[in-house]
């Protein structure tokens, strides 16, 4: 990471500053009015330091992906699942000419000689080192060092930076500048939650989510192993795959094409136990004992043994017993994320998997993203770049506030799961564990100047999440069932056995504040609002009805069994949710590969326009933010979305198509 070359001393080499051409006018691009929660100005950098600059090009095209995406995706359009290759997509998003000479002519004249200007092969990037004084000169701004204050993890930004009125157009965003704290890593400044209630401890690594944000499951408590139970009357106590099964009327797997494929995002240190999984196994899928994912080490991902607790081991053995057991004798792939010392980013996982996302050489941000070789003695080789397969599903129980980033930062991300959806790739979040609220039950202030800010509370503006707020992924809410129901009984009378969660955690769900409504949720979002309008105004959250709504589904997300670190507990959140919906479309996936069609893909447009495929939650609410949230109601509510799978119907549906 560039915070190493930061008191480098003999490597720094001194550059002429060219004063900017006479009558070139400047523009803020990128703005921060607030410091994000956690961090303290401390002082400038040394005016010679090195900053690796990375410049994000604007992409050609991008603003008619949500065409190309409905195309293969709407149920009604007659390229329905004609998925694009790669190299199609690359191809068609790939800079202009125009916008790459533009910016190098800009930084030439600037005083950036053109042999430290880097291009990457994806043509989407350009890389140059280049020192403290020279990056304020070029983008009008001044740096600092900043401290994240529970870590003492040091981090360059600035508070803005400009850029000429006609390279604007150009650019999506450089760095580093107004970003903080994007890298999902093995440290306690992480943004990333799992969980409040920690009943052990590792030792060795920094504890990785101290300070942590997002869908890790959260605690309930350890059982005994004659605790468990088998007995679907008995699923509002435990769940089990029997209770999945018999919830959402998923048959037992019957193959294993080689076209289908199914794979689970971790991000070191969190790793499997492979005793768990046997644990697991032995209890509830026997012919499974000795089972293991496929394992894609990325950027040195390690399925570390070091640390054994819930903090280091409850996410990945939650997610691989219930998913390896679902989708079961198809296999599951897992893609381990960043070695023990860097960690990694949603953005490394994300050049593993599609080449056009990768940066020059070295990596994304370094200030954001893992960077490898990893310059602190992790893993020495190098950075993995578009050379893993991308599995039909994906899913990934990690998220970040939408406050935390950028909103240019969080389109360009965003745009890259829009091209997943285009290749025929389903992609699903977790929505998060708080409610109306943002990680850790955090929530916004606004700001004088009308921005909204991360609050050191628990009250204020709702706190959307991100990517579950990206209308390119499908973002996945918490259910559960409801007391003392016997989910047999439910299902022979028609009637709904589960609710909104409301144990432990509660579903995450409302409305961004950065993406605009989509086309095919126009209809649902608007209904919402004029049948069950709630009782808030724009003071607690985005009532405009024009941006993007969520969760899309959900599933259950309470009462989990799960082996953990030789024992049994029950576990709770969005990201239990995820990975089991995930196995229901891989199953969906698998029937269709095996009439020889495609795969699903980007699933949202079909659902809405066939809601009755799901059923239907009605019961619950998502409190936060000092109150009750939302409420659950017939159709789509940001609470539960959608509802949850019916697996014979979205499977005759999706057949259906061709």
């Amino acid at each position: 990471m560039y915070i190493l070359s930061l008191y480098a001393i003999g490597a720094l080499v001194a550059s002429v500053i060219a004063s900017p051409a006479p009558g070139i006018s400047h523009v803020v691009h990128e703005k921060r009015n607030e410091l994000p929660y956690g961090w303290t100005r401390r002082s400038e950098p040394s005016h010679r330091a090195v900053l690796p600059m990375r410049i994000a090009l604007k992409q050609r095209n991008i603003d008619r992906g949500h065409e190309y995406l409905d195309e293969v995706s709407h149920p009604a359009s007659a390229k329905y699942g004609q998925h694009w290759t790669a190299k199609e997509v690359a191809e068609m998003f790939a800079p202009s000419d125009d916008t790459i000479n533009a910016v190098k002519e800009w930084l030439t004249s600037a005083g950036i000689a053109g042999e430290r200007i880097k291009l990457a092969k994806s043509l989407n990037w350009l890389q140059f080192d280049a020192s403290v004084e020279e990056a304020e000169s070029l983008l009008k701004t001044k740096y600092h060092v900043y401290d994240h204050v529970a870590s003492g993890q040091p981090h360059v930004a600035c508070n803005q930076y400009s850029l000429p009125k006609h390279i604007r157009e150009h650019v999506d965003f450089i760095t580093p500048t107004v970003h903080f704290d994007a890298k999902l890593k093995a440290r306690e400044e992480t943004r990333l939650s799992k969980r409040r209630d920690n009943p052990g401890t590792g030792r060795g690594i920094g504890k990785p989510w101290d300070r942590g944000h997002g869908s890790y499951p959260k605690w309930g408590h350890w059982i005994d192993r004659n605790e468990l139970i088998n007995d679907l009357r008995n699923c509002s106590n435990q769940i089990t795959p029997a209770c999945l099964r018999a919830l959402y009327q998923l048959p037992p797997g019957r193959s294993a094409n080689p076209k289908n494929s199914y794979g689970i995002v971790e991000y070191t240190p969190q790793a499997y136990v492979p005793s768990d999984l046997d644990l697991f196994f032995a209890n509830f899928s026997q012919t499974q004992v000795g089972d293991r994912p496929i394992l894609d080490s990325i950027d040195g991902g390690v399925i570390q043994q070091v640390n054994m607790s819930f903090a280091y081991n409850g996410e990945s053995d939650l997610d691989l017993e219930y998913a390896i057991t679902l989708v079961y004798p198809q296999k599951v792939t897992l893609y381990q994320v960043g070695d023990i010392v860097e960690g990694a980013s949603f953005n490394n996982f994300l050049d593993a998997i599609d080449g056009t996302y990768c940066t020059y050489e070295s990596g994304d941000d370094p200030t954001q993203d893992g960077t490898y070789p990893d310059p602190k003695g992790g893993y020495q080789g190098p950075e993995n770049c578009g050379g893993y397969t991308t599995t039909k599903v994906i899913s990934t129980s990690y998220s970040y506030n939408e406050a935390d980033l950028t909103a240019l930062y969080e389109e360009r991300q965003c745009s890259e799961y829009m091209k997943l959806g285009m290749m025929g790739v389903s992609v699903l979040y977790s929505s998060g564990d708080y409610g109306v609220a943002g990680n850790l039950g955090q929530c916004l202030d606004r700001a004088p100047n009308g921005t909204l800010v991360l609050n050191n509370g628990t009250d204020g503006y709702f706190n959307p999440s991100f990517p579950g707020s990206c209308p390119y992924i499908t973002s996945v809410g918490a259910t559960q069932v409801k007391n003392n129901i016997d989910i047999t009984k439910a299902l022979a009378t028609g009637t709904q056995s589960e609710m909104a969660c409301e144990t432990i955690i509660y579903s995450g769900g409302g409305f961004s504040n950065v993406f605009p409504l989509p086309d095919y949720q126009a209809s649902a979002v608007k209904d919402w609002f004029a049948n069950y309008p709630p009782p808030y105004g724009s003071d607690r959250f985005n009532n405009s009805q024009q941006t993007r709504g969520f969760p899309d589904i959900s599933a259950n997300g309470a009462n989990y069994a799960i082996a953990i670190d030789g024992k049994w507990a029950l576990v709770y959140g969005t990201s239990a949710s995820s990975p089991t919906t995930g196995s229901i479309l891989t199953l969906i996936n698998e029937a269709r590969f095996n009439a020889g069609k495609g795969s699903i893909g980007f699933i949202n447009p079909v659902l809405y326009a066939n809601p009755d495929v799901l059923n239907d939650i009605t019961e619950g609410g998502n409190q936060g933010c000092g109150t009750p949230g939302f409420g659950a109601a017939p159709g789509w509510d940001p609470v539960t979305g959608l509802g949850t799978p019916n697996y014979p119907k979205m499977l005759k549906l999706f057949s259906s198509l061709p």
